[in-house]
Formats: structure tokens, sequence, C-alpha cells
């Protein structure tokens, strides 16, 4: 997966809270109650991001989970019609996300983790088949894991060194 370091600050960045699990830890004077908030934040214009963060109050782990995202924001390929480039497979541990093209009009087919990362990512027009484990964490770090090994024809084309009309013929 191809990591570039993206300044948010020029960014107008959007986030959606996925999921906020307690969770409770058993100590001798009781149990101690914390919240993990997994949060995603994107532009909708190619860039996203998913941080999980934990705190004793649902808003402090929101805002953790929120800064988490930020630093890990990574940029994504749109094709145009605002889906991606080609078919693939983003794996983390044992879930596994099948990302596939769609053609104008098909809408955002996915699951609830996958569908909050594809929404603000920017991409209208994609099929998704989550495979494997359901733990929404998983699911979320795949399809990122996924989009971010997505390569575009014209990076195959300086690759490989040849035109982008050669690639796609």
């Amino acid at each position: 997966m191809k990591r570039t370091i993206i300044d948010a600050s020029q960014l107008e960045l959007t986030e959606k809270v996925v999921s906020i699990k307690r969770v409770t830890k058993v100590v001798k004077g009781g149990r101690n109650m914390r919240f993990a908030a997994l949060v995603v934040v994107g532009d909708g214009n190619g860039h996203v991001g998913a941080g999980l963060g934990k705190a004793t109050e649902i808003p402090e782990a929101i805002r953790k989970g929120k800064e988490d995202a930020i630093k890990k924001l990574i940029e994504v390929p749109l094709d145009e019609n605002k889906s991606i480039p080609h078919d693939f497979q983003g794996k983390f541990g044992s879930a596994n996300v099948l990302l596939k093209r769609a053609p104008e009009g098909t809408g955002i087919i996915a699951g609830g983790p996958a569908r909050a990362v594809l929404e603000l990512a920017g991409y209208k027009n994609i099929r998704t088949k989550s495979l494997g484990s359901n733990n929404k964490q998983n699911v979320v770090l795949a399809t990122i894991e996924g989009l971010g090994a997505l390569t575009t024809p014209e990076e195959v084309a300086k690759k490989r060194g040849k035109s982008v009309e050669e690639i796609l013929a």
C-alpha cells in the first residue's frame, strides 16, 4: 500500500463514526468502563482515513479517533465516473473486501463499515462484497488497504515505460 503524507489542513474533512464499543476492565475495586470509537474521515475527493480512539467518555473517544484518522489519511484513485480503476481485493486480518468497478448510475453497493469509507472517499459507483470476518474495524481497514493498493492506468504506463493508450488497449 502506498502511503503518502497528506497535509490535512487544506482539506475539508467530514467524519463518520462507524462504531462505538463499551469496553470493561475488571479490577480489584469493580469494573472500569471505557469506550472505543472507530471513526472514518474523508473529503469526498480522493482522500480517506480511519482511526481508533479510546477514552472514558464517548465524545473524547470520538475526538481521539478523528485525530488518529487524520494522521492516517491516504489518497485513493477516482476514475471519470467516480469508480475505481480496476477490481481489487483488500485484506486486513481475516477480513477481505472485494472491490468491483461499476458503470455510471450504479451507486454505492456496500455494507455498513465499507460504505462509510467509500462515501467519504468520494466514490459514487462501486460494488463491494465483504468476505471472511465481519468485524467492523477489520472491514474498514481492509477497505482502506484495498483502495490504497489500487493503481491508475497512468501509474502502470509510467512503470512499464509505455503510453496510457497502449495499456488500455
